[in-house]
């Protein structure tokens, strides 16, 4: 131990509870101490002190801990009239992506204020390449918004799961700047690729749904999504709220120059009608129960999209695998005659997303190709596409938006079909087997 201690209580006996997580607590207290790394923790006769396993000279003068107060309601974290927590969460998307937008953006002006970036705007503005790394839903998220990213920082933009990227030793610069997603902000591979980042002297990034969590604290700067908490172990309005995170960064990034003004003011125009067309989307449950009922008891899945939407099939296969156990694999479209449709037959469902955006002709040939070798297409499409939806075994029609946004349209439908192909063959959707919400292993 290095020998300083922190006591708290103001030398009264107190009740303390220990969590991995602030939200476990909300029912019995909401008075919060986080604990750093190397923290070692005793309470005697009701008096908690805490010690530091080792000594680290940029921490030494940090070794007592703020006492900080939950902003949580206990109403926040009950299933209220849903079945299950992924249940609430996904239909709770109207308001937390409306959170996240709440106070950053300006309707009337069609501007974005990031307020955690403001301070260090103009050098991620300047830099050279940007770095964004992140493992599961929240990789996804960063795969779903590159494309709009580069389109307007006009800068370099590279996706790393966190555990790929220490494996390699990714060469780092100064002039780099990382940005590290995670949903919970303790997310052991991305923290470490934080701290070997740190070390290079990258300027570093953070958007998390979780205040005072380790990446929140260890960044230069972030954002907070504000999506509110997240007890279902897969994840789904977190996602959807990192992805508008990172919209409004591409937008803030890209607002500067008088060629992205006009593409930055309909994203934001996109942006505020977004949480009625997600209530649009959540329509259409009933359509999509049908469809899971047709599939339950199926061994696998294919779903296949493009540009903005590959990102979709990740994480709707990746939501598949979570809480139905299936065997589901998304795949980038433009891939399919290098292997993949050799999987394609009568027997095997296929989903496509096949929307109005620039690949639009490129996802239409893709489902031309599944429907050629006596595939069963599921589309996912715009309302009025006809042409698609006559292809189609079976389409979900979704209202049209922006191209960006799209893929969050695109993103909620698969959530649904998970969730009734999970409770369709009786499992539990907020615990899948064998895995943690929070993984802070590696």
């Amino acid at each position: 131990s290095s020998g300083i201690n922190a006591e708290y209580g103001g030398g009264q006996a107190a009740e303390y509870f220990f969590a991995s997580d602030a939200s476990a607590l909300i029912e019995h207290t909401d008075r919060v101490i986080y604990l750093e790394d190397d923290d070692v923790t005793s309470i005697i006769d009701g008096s908690l002190r805490i010690n530091r396993l080792q000594k680290h000279a940029k921490t030494d003068e940090t070794t007592s801990r703020q006492i900080t107060t939950l902003r949580l309601q206990l109403q926040e974290i009950m299933k209220g009239n849903y079945s299950s927590f992924m249940e609430k969460e996904i239909y709770e998307q109207p308001e937390s992506i409306l959170n996240t937008m709440r106070g950053r953006i300006d309707f009337n002006t069609n501007t974005v204020r990031l307020g955690g970036l403001l301070s260090h705007a103009n050098a991620i503005k300047r830099c050279r390449r940007i770095i964004v790394i992140a493992s599961g839903t929240s990789y996804n998220s960063g795969v779903a918004t590159r494309q709009l990213l580069e389109e307007l920082s006009e800068i370099p933009v590279v996706i790393e799961l966190g555990s790929d990227f220490l494996d390699r030793l990714c060469p780092v610069f100064r002039d780099d700047v990382c940005i590290f997603i995670s949903q919970s902000g303790e997310t052991a591979d991305t923290m470490n690729a934080l701290r070997y980042c740190k070390s290079r002297g990258a300027l570093l990034v953070g958007i998390t749904n979780t205040v005072g969590s380790a990446i929140s604290r260890e960044t230069d700067c972030g954002i907070h999504i504000n999506a509110g908490p997240e007890i279902g172990v897969a994840s789904t309005k977190a996602y959807t709220s990192q992805i508008v995170s990172m919209v409004m960064l591409s937008v803030m990034i890209g607002s500067d120059r008088l060629s992205k003004r006009e593409r930055c003011t309909e994203i934001i125009k996109g942006l505020k009608e977004l949480p009625e067309l997600i209530k649009k989307v959540l329509k259409l449950n009933g359509k999509i129960l049908a469809l899971a009922k047709e599939l339950y008891e199926e061994k696998s899945l294919l779903l296949m999209g493009r540009g903005y939407n590959y990102a979709t099939c990740l994480e709707g296969a990746l939501k598949v695998k979570e809480v139905s156990y299936m065997h589901s694999e998304g795949i980038l479209s433009g891939e399919l005659k290098h292997g993949p449709l050799a999987l394609v037959d009568e027997n095997m469902p296929c989903v496509i997303v096949v929307l109005k955006d620039n690949t639009y002709t490129k996802c239409h040939n893709a489902l031309q190709q599944v429907k050629a070798r006596q595939g069963r297409p599921i589309t996912i499409c715009e309302e009025g596409d006809i042409e698609v939806q006559n292809m189609s075994d079976r389409s979900i029609a979704l209202p049209s938006t922006v191209d960006c946004l799209m893929n969050i349209l695109a993103v909620i439908p698969l959530q649904l079909l998970s969730f009734h192909l999970a409770t369709l063959r009786g499992l539990d959707v907020d615990c899948p087997r064998n895995l943690a919400k929070s993984v802070t292993t590696e």
